[in-house]
């Protein structure tokens, strides 16, 4: 009997099979899979399974210990309630993609070596593109493009940087990385592109919002975060990614204020919340890396609830822009009340999600003596409620009447947002539940009143700016520069203007060469032409003189 199925085969083998069935039949398929999935998480114990020999390499396919449990736990949920969500959808592909994708980063999660790491970090690549291309408009065609052109470009940089590591170490296991040179920069890069770490996240706002529906929901839970379980694993107490976590957290919430596109939006503020994860692994502290843990855990429910709400929201009006919304809560209220519970999560208010997890890596800075860090951190939670739960529902939901009378979202949308919305309260009510699937023993309490105080201050000073402030904090119909610019329009434009300048060179040393070509066929035509010296009738005595010139020039060579 078998001691170990491996859900990531289970999950990927069963989504190929996804277009045989059609209709109703599929609809059930759809929920069975995840479910039978979940039970297969559910069900697993700790300890190393799937170990083989691989070109002389020990690989280890399942590799479970409380950490990856936390992990794949999340996952599980989250992949349930996406397939709800994502019921109404007829086309095939958008459903194997989905599932494909998050297999393969259950796989990453339960890799035990770092050559089964990057098998598993590949297919997640190419199949959450998928679901970018599904959406079948030129936009985001090109967005697609560009998103698997960085994760290709991180898998390179990665692939190079384990390589690097096998060959100075002898060892592909992956757990905390040794800081051998090189291998231990490169692969830390790779982690953090995925992690979408600035200058490297640009991919990330690039792509999220031009995908489908119900895909953004599906890619706002496991990229990022299974980039989180890494770094978690391989880079504990890492001291740069403290600061980079700080900056993620200020810079997601900047350009999220500024944003127009509701997903955009929530997609800048994937990086800020991020960021909040980030700077925890860097910290290493226990209650740190918990507080990293829990706020994954957390983030993945809420933040697929802030976009299964955005993407009701696009799917009953067609508008996705602030400018074009407003005044339509009478009409979606269930989405916009769950919308609210997410809104209320991110933003880390007293009984919601949020407030247990984020709270913990805030705590994690001052504990650590780390005044900046906790005022950065302060400061980006500020911002994540003045823009995911003031500006975007008060310009969506509440505001000026934009005319819209769209119909409450299907079904299937409000049951999986009420599941999420059910998830973020339970865990704001009661943490110990959280706490108690931590890596390792959580020595925190949330709900003390210094905590409460604080977080209660800082919502309702922000909440007091906003409505001040409510004529400059509107959406514009603007575009916000960021560093896919490089890549986007100047990389482009240099490219183009290096070519344009080989181009001219080329012609320019064509003119040259006609040039000198012109000039020696003018000399060989003046000389050899019919007309030329050479061509003249020679008297007899000349051509008695030049052949005994040449002859003696011969005989001076020939024995000189």
């Amino acid at each position: 009997m078998l001691d170990w199925v491996h859900p990531s085969f289970v999950l990927i083998a069963g989504a190929l099979l996804i277009p045989v069935f059609a209709g109703r039949l599929r609809q059930a398929y759809l929920l069975l899979l995840p479910a039978v999935t979940l039970a297969l998480i559910a069900s697993v114990s700790k300890g190393a399974f799937g170990t083989f020999q691989f070109l002389g390499m020990d690989l280890t396919m399942g590799r479970v210990d409380s950490l990856s449990l936390v992990f794949v736990y999340v996952f599980g949920i989250m992949l349930v309630i996406g397939a709800i969500y994502a019921l109404h959808v007829t086309e095939a592909l958008q459903h194997v993609a989905a599932f494909v994708y998050a297999g393969a980063a259950l796989g990453v999660v339960f890799a035990g070596d770092l050559i089964t790491l990057y098998v598993f970090w590949e297919v997640m690549a190419f199949a959450s593109v998928l679901l970018i291309w599904c959406r079948r408009d030129p936009v985001s065609w090109s967005a697609g493009w560009r998103y698997v052109m960085v994760h290709a470009a991180g898998g390179v940089i990665l692939l190079a940087g384990i390589i690097l590591y096998y060959r100075q170490t002898g060892s592909i296991e992956f757990d905390a990385i040794r800081n051998v040179g090189p291998a231990f920069y490169l692969i830390l890069v790779g982690f953090m592109i995925n992690a979408a770490v600035p200058p490297l996240h640009a991919w990330l706002t690039d792509a999220y919002p031009e995908s489908t529906i119900t895909g953004a929901i599906f890619l706002s839970a496991l990229t990022t975060k299974t980039a989180v379980y890494t770094l978690i694993r391989g880079y504990p107490g890492t001291e740069m990614l403290v600061w980079f976590g700080a900056v993620m957290a200020i810079y997601g919430v900047v350009y999220a204020v500024l944003a127009n596109d509701i997903r955009r939006l929530l997609a800048y503020h994937i990086i800020s919340q991020v960021g909040y994860m980030v700077a925890g692994v860097g910290m290493g502290t226990a209650i740190a890396l918990n507080g990293s843990a829990s706020h994954a855990f957390t983030h993945i429910l809420y933040k697929g609830l802030l976009f299964m709400g955005a993407g009701a929201v696009i799917h009953m009006t067609g508008r996705s822009k602030l400018t074009e919304l407003g005044g339509i809560y009478r009409y979606m209220p269930l989405t916009f009340l769950f919308y609210m519970v997410g809104a209320f999560s991110i933003s880390a208010f007293p009984l919601f999600s949020g407030f247990v997890s984020k709270t913990m890596v805030v705590e994690a800075a001052a504990v650590d003596g780390r005044a900046a860090i906790w005022l950065m951190l302060s400061l980006a939670s500020a911002g994540t409620f003045l823009h995911t739960g003031l500006k975007l529902p008060y310009f969506t939901f509440m505001g000026k009447d934009s005319g819209l009378r769209p119909s409450e979202a299907p079904t299937n949308m409000l049951v999986a947002m009420g599941i999420a919305a059910f998830l973020c309260v339970f865990i704001g009510v009661y943490p110990d539940w959280l706490y108690a699937l931590m890596p390792t023993l959580v020595d925190y309490h949330a709900y003390t009143a210094g905590h409460i105080l604080w977080e209660l201050q800082l919502l309702l000073f922000t909440g007091v700016g906003f409505f001040v402030l409510l004529k400059h904090v509107g959406g514009e119909a603007k575009i916000s520069i960021d560093t896919d610019w490089v890549y986007r329009w100047a990389l482009p434009v240099l490219v183009r203007r290096f070519m344009a300048s080989l181009r001219d060179a080329g012609r320019e040393l064509a003119r040259w060469r006609d040039a000198v070509l012109q000039f020696f066929l003018e000399r060989i035509f003046r000389y050899l032409g019919p007309r030329g010296i050479m061509a003249r009738n020679w008297s007899i005595s000349g051509s008695a003189l030049w052949v005994m010139v040449l002859l003696g020039g011969y005989l001076l060579v020939y024995y000189v």
